[in-house]
């Protein structure tokens, strides 16, 4: 049965409103529901880190504490009791984020992000990746003008190439979701894959 299930996708694609909508949807199945950073008190210390912009190094190694925490106090003991994870971002992001920030920083930010979480972090069973035009998905994005260093078009076009490089190289964990459809369109299909997957159909179609 698969248990972990991560929602990916560059900034503005439509995650979070996907996950608040699957909450609604998926009640009936007691899903845990998360996201990285910000379910542990180190994420804090993340967003600190991103609104700085100080050090790519440090950035991303916050980024790897905070999941360590993430998966020690909620995903593995929620994982060990049977439930389904849904997690809102998980270490896809890190590798398509953090690979393009620390770009010319280290010499392999691949093999330096994966020697990070090599014996200790978790794979997910079942991951929806949003893709969306990175112009599109920033035009999305209301901040009065505020963003963070990552919320730039050439940015999350790059980001957005990372995560599709993995999404090839892993097709059968990867479902790809074309995130300029309409909400509702979207989550009524991941909201039928999850129940496939957990071979539920209880209180389907409440709408």
């Amino acid at each position: 049965m698969i248990l972990l299930i991560t929602i990916e996708g560059i900034d503005g694609s439509g995650k979070s409103t996907l996950v608040e909508t699957l909450k609604r949807e998926l009640v009936d199945l007691n899903c845990l529901f998360t996201r990285e950073p910000g379910a542990t008190w180190i994420g804090t210390t993340v967003r600190q880190a991103i609104a700085k912009e100080e050090d790519p190094i440090s950035e991303a190694l916050l980024f790897v504490a905070d999941h360590a925490m993430h998966l020690k106090t909620i995903v593995r003991p929620a994982l060990a009791e049977g439930r389904v994870v849904i997690s809102d971002r998980f270490t896809d992001s890190r590798f398509a984020y953090q690979q393009v920030t620390l770009k010319g920083v280290v010499p392999d930010p691949r093999g330096w992000l994966t020697a990070l979480h090599d014996g200790w972090s978790l794979t997910p069973d079942l991951t929806f990746l949003l893709v969306i035009p990175p112009a599109a998905a920033l035009r999305r994005i209301d901040r009065d003008g505020l963003r963070e260093h990552f919320e730039r078009e050439e940015v999350l076009a790059a980001v957005q190439q990372e995560y599709l490089a993995r999404a090839e190289a892993e097709t059968e964990r990867f479902v790809l979701i074309d995130a300029e459809e309409e909400m509702e369109a979207i989550a009524s299909f991941v909201e039928d894959a999850i129940r496939r997957v957990c071979g539920s159909q209880a209180g389907h179609r409440r709408r």
